[in-house]
């Protein structure tokens, strides 16, 4: 996971919901320019989900994410790429 918040936030974010993953602070925002993410003339990014395989491609990118709905409709498109649980 990847945001534009400072480290200090994201901490706190990932240790109030007991993350076990990896959280990117990226306040400067190239992380997410890279992904193309930041809209144009805007400093916020938009809110996709990118699947990255174990060799680094991009197996999948969500552009219309629901905040409501991520978890679900993450799983479903692992499921649907072969994803194997751990």
């Amino acid at each position: 996971m990847a945001s534009m918040d400072d480290l200090e936030t994201n901490t706190e974010f990932a240790e109030s919901l007991g993350a076990d993953f990896p959280l990117l602070s990226d306040p400067e925002g190239g992380v997410a320019r890279a992904y193309g993410v930041v809209r144009s003339g805007g400093s916020l990014p938009a809110r996709w989900t990118y699947i990255i395989g174990p060799d680094g491609n991009i197996l999948h990118v969500d552009r219309n994410v629901n905040p409501w709905t991520a978890g679900t409709d993450l799983v479903a498109d692992l499921n649907e790429l072969g994803v194997a649980r751990r």
